[in-house]
């Protein structure tokens, strides 16, 4: 899946419809200096800019904050922001510049939550992208989960939201449950209704009517394969007769 703006952002006219610490950062890239500002000039800046430059600077943080980048979780990057080709030395200077950069994860993190405050489900999306990277080495390490905790807190998310998101990505005795954010005590009936109605609000179709970029339909296809996985493993604890939607081609 490749976002349709990263051939531009050896311009500076990104930098200037992101503005703030994100717009700083590409306009860094492009050889410009941008001022750190509280807003775009030219209105608000498009979703998708935000997202996947936000995903980028947040995870290239991450990745400074656990000290070690490994091939895993390179590979894990790319598989959800791709790239042309001829555009991956780009991404991989702007990934580099964020780990260099002065400008500190928080004022990342604060202009993604400003930008998405009325679309919490975005912030979801990000923080779920950012545990996909993480886990792709095999273990979410201590500095990694402290920052994604912290991440979660800028972004409004509150203790359980975090748990159920980490439980996607994260094996625990009640996984199943945590990630469809149920609990035991609920019916079959109730547990079926639960699930019908997160695989609706999640289901990566709906991502795509919303006009949502790439990136986030990607990071939605695999929570919903998680989300079925949980559903599956609930149905035979419990012996339920089989009720699984179809994952998207």
């Amino acid at each position: 899946m490749v976002s349709s703006f990263w051939g531009a952002l050896g311009g500076g006219g990104l930098g200037l419809a992101l503005g703030g610490p994100l717009g700083a950062l590409v306009g860094a890239l492009a050889g410009h200096v941008l001022v750190d500002r509280e807003g775009a000039p030219f209105g608000p800046a498009p979703r998708e800019l935000i997202f996947t430059t936000g995903l980028v600077a947040l995870a290239a943080k991450m990745a400074r904050s656990d000290g070690v980048v490994t091939r895993d979780e390179v590979a894990a990057f790319r598989r959800i922001v791709a790239v042309p080709p001829e555009q991956e030395a780009r991404i991989e200077n702007l990934f580099d510049l964020a780990k260099q950069t002065s400008a500190g994860f928080e004022a990342y993190a604060r202009q993604i939550a400003d930008s998405f405050r009325e679309e919490p489900a975005l912030l979801e999306d990000v923080l779920d992208g950012l545990f996909l990277i993480a886990a792709a080495d095999g273990a979410i390490h201590e500095a990694e989960h402290a920052y994604l905790r912290d991440v979660a807190t800028i972004f409004a998310i509150d203790e359980a939201g975090f748990a159920r998101i980490e439980a996607r990505h994260m094996r625990r005795p009640d996984d199943p449950y945590l990630v469809l954010g149920a609990s035991r005590e609920m019916s079959d009936a109730d547990l079926r209704r639960h699930y019908r109605r997160l695989v609706a609000d999640t289901h990566p179709d709906r991502e795509i009517a919303r006009g949502l970029p790439e990136e986030a339909v990607a990071i939605a296809t695999r929570r919903l394969a998680a989300i079925n996985a949980a559903w599956d493993n609930i149905q035979k604890e419990r012996g339920m007769g089989v009720l699984r939607q179809p994952e998207p081609a």
